[in-house]
């Protein structure tokens, strides 16, 4: 236990730990009303800057306009920010299925986060799947209006190795196959990466980058932190 708490910061409660399923280690830590999720010793999500992850869906959903029967796939839930903007943003008879490999993500989820949770696994139109979303999208063909990731801090593998295939070329074949025509696949990122939009755009998809604030409030500061969605829709 002493390990688990060396490097922690003055205020911060060690919550609980968990393990990704190759055995990389979760913690959740609180701070006063704030969360964050280490993985191993580098935060990989907090409850304060989650804008991108609410642009992930918000504005894939503005890309993809009214349809009926719409079926969005997130892999990760992470602290459900995304999950919530797109319940928020799409109709009734819309249905949003999340994978997550995280038991205890979901655990935290209706226990010590169930006020940011606000319900939202509850929803009607959520379906959670404790399988790796990779599987998801190798089995699925036409299945998906949209493929929302946010299981990384951009595209390769920084929570499992194994998700280094979602960022592949067979991986991001197997993405378009299992969208509906003119279905998005949007990828949250930490920076950009030219590399990876240039392998989307040379295997078929319309690409485009989006800078998004990642913060909620944006502060006068210029250098605010930017993220970015990488958005992939086909032609």
């Amino acid at each position: 236990m002493s390990t688990l708490l060396s490097d922690l910061l003055p205020g911060e409660e060690l919550v609980d730990v968990a393990h990704v399923p190759d055995g990389a280690r979760l913690r959740l830590v609180r701070k006063g009303s704030n969360f964050t999720i280490l993985l191993d010793d580098n935060e990989l999500m907090n409850s304060y800057k989650y804008a991108s992850e609410e642009a992930l869906a918000t504005m894939t959903c503005e890309r993809l306009g009214r349809r009926a029967d719409l079926q969005m796939l997130i892999g990760g839930y992470g602290m459900g920010f995304t999950l919530r903007a797109a319940l928020s943003t799409l109709g009734h008879d819309a249905a949003v299925t999340v994978s997550e490999i995280v038991p205890e993500i979901l655990d935290w989820a209706a226990g010590p986060m169930r006020v940011q949770t606000a319900g939202c696994l509850d929803d009607p139109r959520t379906s959670i799947v404790h399988e790796d979303v990779a599987l998801l999208i190798a089995g699925a063909r036409g299945a998906y209006d949209a493929i929302l990731l946010d299981v990384d801090n951009g595209p390769e593998g920084l929570t499992r190795q194994v998700n280094d295939w979602l960022y592949s070329r067979s991986g991001l074949e197997a993405a378009m196959s299992a969208l509906r025509p003119k279905g998005i696949l949007a990828i949250w990122s930490a920076t950009p990466d030219a590399s990876f939009a240039a392998l989307l755009s040379e295997i078929g998809f319309s690409v485009a980058v989006v800078p998004v604030p990642a913060s909620p409030i944006r502060p006068s500061d210029s250098d605010e932190i930017e993220h970015v969605v990488i958005f992939a829709q086909l032609r």
